[in-house]
């Protein structure tokens, strides 16, 4: 399987269950879990493919981790900011799933699947 679609769907994957834990730090979102949970996937998603890409092009198990750390931070903090306007505070609550999402991704990524 190549590296971006391994990205992809491990990162789908991995994004729900990031969402789904929602409820478990911040149990005033469970009415939105649905929401919470394509959201999470969908972020996954995006995560997954920019990471398989790197990890295509950049042979490294430690640049890849450092990526995939980056993206998904990054990417966990776009939402953080988006409820930041919305008058909602859950920091932590999302950049540590989104951060260890986009982490396990750079690895498996780095590690697993074929370069072309």
């Amino acid at each position: 399987m190549k590296k971006w679609l391994l990205g992809l769907l491990l990162g789908g994957v991995l994004g729900i269950f990031d969402g789904l834990t929602a409820p478990l730090s911040a149990p005033e979102t469970a009415p939105d879990l649905l929401g919470i949970v394509i959201g999470s996937m969908f972020k996954g998603c995006i995560a997954g493919v920019l990471i398989g890409y790197f990890a295509q092009k950049v042979h490294s198990l430690a640049l890849g981790i450092v990526f995939g750390l980056a993206v998904g931070a990054a990417l966990a903090f776009g939402i953080v900011w988006l409820q930041y306007q919305a008058g909602k505070w859950y920091f932590w609550q999302v950049m540590l799933p989104g951060s260890a999402v986009g982490l396990i991704v750079g690895y498996v990524t780095q590690r697993y699947g074929r370069r072309l």
